[in-house]
């Protein structure tokens, strides 16, 4: 039995008909939804907030992120948040389901954006002024569509999605020094493809090795990946998937530990232990005791 609600677009559509898509102003939102998103939640869709004002702090997968103006959020389906914030906030949220962007842009999925598609990397931009700016006028911009009803809405709604989602690409790759004419672009192609493989098979699989040979490259290159792009080893990486994934099921599951353990392929459950604590910085009983007291 699941411990933390999963939201659904249609809670926050009061009034209109389901859509595959959502768009309110911040303190709309929150007045709206009060009620589903004061505690813990998470979510079946993509997300994406914008904060013009105020500030506060934003957790997403027990990582905790400051909140002011500028502030750029992704989340992706499944991601447990929560956010404590001040009055004066304000800013923009929309949510997308995955068939919404994707049933129109085959070639291009949300998981192709570094910000939904790795655990690995940071859910936040924090935008400058002139970044800030434009980013208002795309929002602005969505707003509109979404209230309107005109020929090919959903088209414009893509696209002005598409470019919010392009810049932020654009900004995460100029902190991580990433062009498409350096080498460690190929690097992050590689680790993408990575990560796909990780989110298939860590259950199960958790060396080194397994990976190197799907991708067909030796275990020394693709440590070499991993540590160039988001300076990690590749078992760092599978281990602490398998630890948010754990965080997740002790949140969510109403199972032992022991059961957990075994179902993320701990068949020693002292050993999944040492795991959890090592990447975590404590026990998973202490992790429980933390997030459910």
């Amino acid at each position: 039995m699941d411990s933390i609600s999963v939201l659904h677009i249609d809670l926050f559509q009061s009034g209109k008909n389901a859509s595959d898509f959502y768009f309110n102003r911040m303190k709309e939102h929150l007045v709206l939804g009060h009620h589903h998103i004061e505690r813990p939640h998470r979510h079946d869709f993509y997300a994406t907030i914008l904060f013009t004002n105020g500030n506060g702090t934003h957790e997403i997968d027990f990582q905790k992120y400051e909140v002011s103006p500028g502030s750029l959020f992704f989340m992706s389906p499944g991601q447990v948040h929560s956010w404590e914030l001040s009055n004066d906030i304000d800013g923009y949220i929309f949510f997308c389901s995955q068939e919404f962007y994707e049933m129109h842009y085959v070639n291009q999925k949300l998981r192709n954006f570094p910000f939904f598609g790795s655990v690995n990397f940071p859910r936040k931009l924090q935008l400058n002024d002139d970044e800030l700016t434009k980013n208002i006028n795309l929002f602005q911009e969505l707003e509109k569509e979404y209230k309107i009803q005109d020929v090919m809405k959903e088209g414009l709604i893509l696209s002005l999605m598409s470019q919010i989602f392009i810049r932020s690409t654009r900004q995460f790759s100029k902190e991580l020094n990433i062009s498409e004419s350096s080498a460690s672009f190929s690097y992050f192609k590689h680790y993408q493809d990575f990560e796909s493989l990780v989110e298939e098979h860590f259950t199960k699989e958790k060396s080194i090795a397994f990976y190197a040979d799907l991708m067909n490259i030796s275990s020394k290159h693709l440590n070499r990946i991993t540590q160039t792009v988001v300076q990690k080893t590749a078992t760092e990486v599978i281990t602490e998937r398998v630890v948010l994934e754990a965080k997740r099921m002790l949140m969510y599951l109403d199972e032992s530990l022991v059961e957990i353990a075994f179902r993320l392929g701990y068949e020693e459950y002292s050993y999944f232990v040492r795991v959890f604590r090592k990447i975590s910085g404590m026990t998973p009983t202490q992790f429980i005791k933390k997030y459910k007291a």
